[in-house]
């Protein structure tokens, strides 16, 4: 890699980590996974600090960053760093501002604002990220299947239930797949090419739904994800996917940007097949 090529803000690194996603080894993949999903912790923390969370040893760090071109790894520290420095505000710091504002009287006052601030910065986060033409390719062959099979377990399960109530209230054919009985592999099965899987889930990952989308994946039905990270298990199965990371206050994470995306997706759907 020339010296041209080193990626020098935070948005040209990620796209970078992402395209070698699947090429990586092993301990490199963890350090790339950590790093996308920690920015802040990676431009603060020190190499011993980062490696303890990361779970690698410190010299890891270090050939991670030269080989993505780095001389060293406080060179790709300043890429992060320099993410910070451009943010128009600093919601990490207003949340810690109101935690140390937290008095007992008005507790409940302020853990809803926690909440809100969250929320809000998951939302923006989710409005730049957001790749329009992807979104227009979900659509499209969400709109063209017989079935929408919808698979999101655990954490995830909240938002593929209230997709299938609204698919269900607009009239189109959708399956709900849940761990009640454990059926979920026999609902799935009946999927065919004609069909759509979209499968939701987030670190730690909740392994029903990767084996589901895995088989739904190797029987030919496209599958559609919404996950956190191009290491997420779902990534290499999709043919398109999602990045959603929300934002969490005192260790909660809402579902306010991934819901978001949920019900564009589904009024959108429902959209494209009146017109056809």
């Amino acid at each position: 890699m020339s010296i041209t090529d080193i990626p020098r803000d935070f948005p040209a690194l990620k796209a970078l980590i992402t395209s070698r996603a699947q090429s990586l080894p092993k301990r490199l993949t963890q350090v790339a996974a950590y790093a996308l999903q920690h920015p802040d912790e990676m431009a603060f923390g020190t190499v011993a600090s980062i490696a303890e969370e990361a779970l690698v040893q410190p010299s890891t760090l270090v050939r991670f960053a030269q080989a993505f071109g780095f001389q060293g790894f406080t060179e790709l520290q300043e890429v992060f760093r320099s993410r910070l420095r451009e943010r128009v505000l600093s919601y990490d710091e207003r949340l810690a501002h109101l935690r140390s504002q937290s008095v007992e009287a008005h507790k409940a006052s302020v853990i809803f604002a926690g909440f809100a601030e969250a929320a809000e910065k998951s939302l923006r986060e989710l409005r730049v990220r957001l790749d329009g033409e992807m979104l227009e390719q979900a659509v499209e062959k969400l709109a063209k299947a017989e079935t929408i099979y919808l698979v999101g377990l655990r954490r995830s399960f909240p938002i593929t239930s209230y997709m299938s109530y609204a698919f269900g209230k607009l009239g189109i054919k959708n399956q709900l797949i849940g761990a009640t009985g454990g059926l979920a592999a026999e609902d799935v099965s009946f999927a065919t090419k004609h069909d759509v899987m979209l499968a939701i889930s987030f670190t730690p990952y909740a392994s029903e739904t990767v084996k589901l989308a895995q088989s739904a994946a190797a029987r030919e039905v496209p599958v559609i994800s919404i996950t956190d990270s191009a290491f997420s298990p779902l990534v290499p199965v999709a043919k398109l996917w999602f990045e959603v990371t929300e934002s969490n206050f005192e260790g909660f994470r809402s579902m306010s940007a991934t819901l978001a995306l949920a019900m564009t997706l589904t009024v959108a759907v429902a959209e494209r097949r009146g017109k056809s």
